[in-house]
């Protein structure tokens, strides 16, 4: 299922939510075809709730955790990575193997915080057999309730780590590297492909124009981007 048929499936005034007359709620963690309103969950716990007992695809057999989020669930600044690793899957937290450590301190870098600023969350929610990458049938399945995270948490700035994150939301077929650090605009949202903390790792270079470099100057262009709306 697109993302524009996720997001208007279902044409209901402001705060309405679905009915049972319009999909089997039960049905959504056992049958990918079942779709997820806008409206479905009242808060992430329950979205969590559906993902820990999800088998909309395959990936939901080998589980330890499903993984849905970490930080301020009302942040301004969203992350979307790829998918779990082995440490995200045996914690059922994003983000918290060494590409993890090293996000937290880029965002560090600029003052910015998992406590206060930002919500980090993925675009799949269990992990693929040796990290391999995520198909699209798989990604298809999990984007509803990537989409439901990010109508509860409604942050303002949605930073993509990667090209799966970017392929779920933006549908770009353009490489990380072409469009990394570019401002994009996705349902009245300000969204930038930036470089995956994995990729940075493989290039640790400081060099001028290497990837890390490419990265400081993204963050900081985040931040300026966050005061100014922050400021309004």
């Amino acid at each position: 299922m697109s993302g524009d048929q996720q997001l208007n499936l279902f044409d209901f005034e402001s705060g309405a939510t679905p009915t049972a007359s319009y999909f089997d709620r039960d049905k959504i963690p056992t049958d990918a075809r079942v779709p997820i309103p806008p409206g479905t969950y009242q808060n992430l716990d329950e979205i969590a709730v559906d993902c820990n007992q999800c088998h909309r695809c395959v990936l939901g057999n080998n589980r330890t955790h499903a993984v849905i989020g970490r930080g301020n669930p009302q942040a301004a600044i969203m992350i979307v990575g790829e998918a779990p690793g082995q440490n995200e899957d045996e914690q059922g937290l994003p983000f918290v193997g060494k590409s993890g450590q090293l996000l937290d301190k880029i965002l560090e870098s600029v003052g910015l915080s998992t406590e206060r600023e930002v919500y980090i969350s993925n675009a799949i929610r269990c992990r693929p057999p040796e990290n391999r990458t995520p198909i699209a049938s798989e990604i298809e399945a999990c984007k509803p309730y990537l989409l439901e995270q990010i109508r509860l948490v409604d942050p303002k700035i949605i930073l993509l780590t990667g090209a799966t994150a970017v392929k779920c939301l933006l549908a770009e077929k353009q490489g990380i590297s072409k469009i990394r650090g570019q401002w994009r605009e996705w349902e009245g949202r300000l969204c930038m492909p930036i470089f995956h903390p994995a990729y940075l790792l493989r290039n640790p270079s400081r060099e001028p124009g290497k990837p890390k470099w490419l990265m400081w100057e993204d963050i900081r262009e985040v931040r300026k981007k966050y005061d100014e709306l922050m400021s309004k």
